[in-house]
């Protein structure tokens, strides 16, 4: 075997070590996470997929139900259903198009702005207590990542369209 595809299989096989870490990883971490928030509000935690709108509807005032599914890489339907749900329950407000009245810009109310901020703070307690267990050089080795992380979260939904 030549140096080059020798180079080349290590980067591969290190390539797949790094995934599967993340694989089995990432999940815990959301796990752990999740179960911290759902334990700690005074209220039900809204699914998962109802919060992911909310939160990206209150970084996106203003957004349609498409730019939201799309975002969300969810189907339109689906995203309308969660719509409905979350104007009954007063987290979102529909506002009409002023020149296409099929189209509806969606915004957060000022409840689930309050929500959406409750839920960050305990992921952010949750973690940073964990993170206060490591060593300096872990923490530091995590910090690092953070870039590199926000790179592939943003490739696996370009990816995934």
């Amino acid at each position: 075997m030549s140096g080059v595809s020798e180079a080349r299989q290590s980067g591969s096989q290190r390539i797949d070590h790094v995934a599967a870490g993340l694989a089995a990883c990432l999940p815990a971490l959301n796990r752990s996470v999740e179960r911290a928030i759902a334990a700690r509000l005074p209220y039900p935690k809204p699914p998962e997929r109802q919060l992911a709108l909310l939160r990206y509807v209150a970084e996106n005032d203003d957004a349609t139900v498409h730019e939201a599914a799309r975002a969300l890489l969810m189907k339109p339907n689906n995203v309308s259903a969660l719509v409905t749900r979350l104007t009954d329950a007063g987290m979102l407000e529909r506002h009409l198009d002023d020149t296409d009245k099929r189209v509806a810009h969606l915004r957060v109310t000022a409840e689930a702005r309050r929500r959406i901020a409750e839920a960050e703070d305990v992921a952010i307690r949750q973690l940073a207590s964990a993170l206060r267990t490591l060593t300096d050089g872990e923490t530091e080795a995590l910090g690092s990542a953070l870039g590199a992380l926000a790179g592939l979260a943003q490739r696996l939904r370009d990816h995934s369209v």
